[in-house]
């Protein structure tokens, strides 16, 4: 397995493409994205468990019943969530791209993400879908994760290639997300698309398994939004024999998968809005693999430690608390706790006592843009990881600011 440059288009037969239609008032913020299959593909998909959903979710759902799409239709600054007239919003959308592309609208998934409540205008769409059509390009990818972005810093794209059967596979995607980010599935949006044949049934499978180890494990800020959604498309275009059940393909391409949603989650994860810092936790010798989960996610949604951690400050007192309310079967006279970055590592913790260490030493680990919490529970082999951000003045300003 190689990681490789590009996103949704890194793989045979994608198209994509973003512009700036007019939903948002910024004329120099893309706002509407297409990603098109050169062939009908096979789809699963996964979405929020919020029980106030988007309305494209509902379209979504309903498209994808039989299992297949062709294209991705999404848009920005507005989540179209909450409005009575939503899902007829969203079903129109489908059916102007289907217009534009010569597809069928019920081949489109759809998803919106933006501000909540507020009545999505169908016509910008309509007056740039020509214009978002005719420029779909295989090196199109980029503009596409521009398009889907709303306080995100920096377009989010991951692609890895890898073997099947002899045949070279690719699988790459495209994520946005910085704020509402406590997900139960997947972040707010995650597009992913491979030239590989998998049958929708083990794409179902594949990724409803992944994310309980990648999205599902990632918070910055404890909101789960309403619109999350992640789509994955499977055009078969690389020519393996399709995966139709578990074994060393469907193992291969999991593995391939998964490399490709924990760099997402990162990028996520670190690009929590105000953040400064990436926050990865890392729990081993839980008793289970479910202790480590709920240890590691109490941990990284610890509102304490995330500032702590933004003020380069070794409080460990509080990542011991985090794990004390984690509800996860742990011995807390048995717990050692370290921080490690690029600048070093300090034991701050030792059976769940503290311990000497030096408290210069502990600020210039701390100082790095990228921090490891690493926790060993010394009580069995259960092990996780979770993801997170530190917690800055910046969050409460761009939130305090976020439809003015």
């Amino acid at each position: 397995m190689k990681i490789i440059e590009g996103g949704v288009c890194a793989a045979k037969g994608y198209k994509a493409n973003g512009i700036h239609c007019g939903i948002r008032a910024n004329i120099n913020k893309k706002d509407l994205a297409l990603v098109v299959s050169d062939v009908m593909a096979n789809a699963a998909a996964v979405y929020t468990r919020n029980l106030v959903k988007g309305a494209p979710i509902y379209v979504s759902e309903d498209h994808l019943k039989d299992g297949r799409a062709q294209a991705i239709i999404v848009n920005s600054g507005n989540a179209n969530t909450c409005n009575a007239d939503g899902i007829e919003i969203a079903k129109q959308m489908t059916e102007i791209a289907a217009s534009a592309t010569g597809l069928k609208s019920e081949d489109f998934a759809i998803a919106s993400t933006g501000v909540i409540g507020q009545p999505l205008n169908i016509e910008p769409i309509k007056n740039g879908i020509d214009e978002l059509a005719k420029g779909l390009s295989y090196s199109g990818g980029r503009y596409a994760a521009e398009a889907i972005m709303t306080t995100d810093t920096y377009a989010k794209e991951a692609a890895v290639e890898f073997e099947l059967g002899g045949k070279t596979c690719t699988i790459g995607g495209m994520a946005k997300g910085s704020g509402m980010i406590h997900p139960d599935m997947a972040t707010m949006l995650v597009f992913i698309t491979t030239d590989a044949a998998v049958s929708s049934e083990m794409l179902q499978k594949a990724i409803s398994n992944d994310v309980k180890k990648t999205f599902n494990m990632m918070s910055v800020d404890g909101d789960t939004s309403t619109n999350d959604t992640l789509v994955i498309m499977a055009n078969g275009m690389a020519g393996n024999a399709e995966i139709s059940a578990e074994g060393e393909d469907f193992d291969a391409f999991m593995q391939a998968l998964n490399s490709v949603t924990v760099n997402l989650c990162k990028m996520v994860a670190g690009d929590g809005e105000g953040a400064t810092k990436l926050l990865e936790c890392l729990v081993s010798g839980a008793k289970t693999e479910e202790a480590a989960k709920k240890t590691a996610k109490s941990i990284i949604c610890s509102s304490l430690v995330k500032a702590a951690m933004f003020g380069s400050d070794a409080n460990w007192g509080r990542v011991l608390c985090a794990i004390g309310y984690a509800d996860a079967d742990v011995d807390v006279d048995k717990i050692d706790v370290s921080f490690k970055s690029k600048a070093g590592t300090v034991k701050v913790c030792e059976n769940g006592t503290g311990i000497e260490f030096s408290e210069e030493t502990a600020k210039e680990v701390l100082s790095e843009k990228e921090i490891d919490i690493v926790v060993e529970l010394n009580d069995g082999s259960g092990a996780a990881t979770a993801w997170g951000c530190d917690l800055t003045y910046d969050y409460v300003r761009i939130n305090g600011d976020y439809r003015s």
